[in-house]
């Protein structure tokens, strides 16, 4: 059962956004400072990434743990309410995230996917080392 009737529910997810959304910014402010530049979801590629660093040929992908079913995450649990519906929902974003994957590496891009989670206070120091050197030894 829901705890939100079907038009709060609604208002709720229409203020959900995809794009700038506070991961991706935190990310981008974060890449800036160290002296990254980067494209940010352009459409040109596919899926189009949250950044794109065309010197070091890397896509980005900032996802939300809910969203694309972040495995052993503890932000990520199947919906009960509604539930053959979420799983088709979030299982067509992780196919189609596939998919864009697979397409972008054949294309010659590196792929770095950051977890929303990653994103907390708790791991994001260490997380964005870790992507910084990704993104550096990938070249």
């Amino acid at each position: 059962m829901d705890v939100h009737d079907k038009k709060t529910r609604s208002y709720n997810m229409s203020k959900i956004k995809s794009n700038n959304t506070k991961p991706e910014v935190i990310v981008r402010k974060h890449l800036f400072s160290k002296g990254f530049r980067f494209r940010i979801n352009d459409k040109r590629y596919p899926g189009k990434p949250d950044i794109i660093l065309p010197k070091y040929k890397t896509c980005i992908f900032i996802n939300g743990c809910f969203w694309h079913a972040h495995k052993r995450c503890r932000y990520f649990v199947w919906p009960e309410y509604n539930a053959e519906f979420w799983r088709e929902k979030i299982s067509d974003n992780v196919k189609r995230d596939k998919k864009n994957y697979a397409k972008l590496i054949s294309l010659g891009w590196n792929v770095i996917v950051v977890w929303e989670c990653e994103v907390k206070k708790s791991s994001f120091a260490k997380r964005m080392k870790d992507l910084i050197n990704e993104i550096l030894t990938i070249k």
